[in-house]
């Protein structure tokens, strides 16, 4: 690409993180799927399996792939939902917790080296910006039948 593109920037960045928290995670023979799961499930109450799938942005197969992988090394249980016959809840293990842990600490590692590198007006505004990309995209204001493009506000 002659110019970077603001889609080629933001998939740039997320397959950096990405693979900086899975060469962190295999250091545990674990994934950054897995770390990312460990942070969404309620370490009280678990979670119903239905919701993880949306709170992590990932498709049903992906989920039920590391969910299965997360059963068979002991870091979760499944449990019928009392409230909906057909679901299900998921529980960290004692074994998860530890892990969640572990987790919650490289992803507060992450944030806070960042935090430290860049300042908090940039910070602010790049909040700002995704929020905005977030909200166009959601909202379908990107691709119109316009052939006029208008600042989104």
């Amino acid at each position: 690409m002659k110019e970077k593109t603001i889609d080629y920037v933001l998939r740039t960045t997320w397959q950096a993180v990405t693979r900086m928290y899975n060469e962190e995670a295999a250091k545990f023979e674990s994934t950054m799927a897995t770390g990312f799961a460990l942070l969404s499930i309620d370490p009280e109450e678990g979670t119903p399996s239905t919701s993880l799938g949306p709170r992590m942005g990932m498709e049903a197969t992906s989920l039920s792939r590391t969910l299965k992988s997360m059963e068979e090394r002991g870091l979760i249980i499944r449990k019928p939902n009392p409230d909906d016959g057909r679901g299900v809840l998921i529980y960290l293990t004692d074994f998860g917790k530890e892990k969640r842990e572990y987790s919650k600490d490289r992803v507060l590692q992450f944030n806070e080296a960042l935090k430290n590198n860049i300042s908090e007006e940039k910070l602010k505004h790049f909040f700002e910006v995704t929020d905005t990309i977030n909200e166009m995209i959601s909202n379908k204001k990107v691709y119109t039948n316009e052939l006029v493009f208008k600042k989104y506000e």
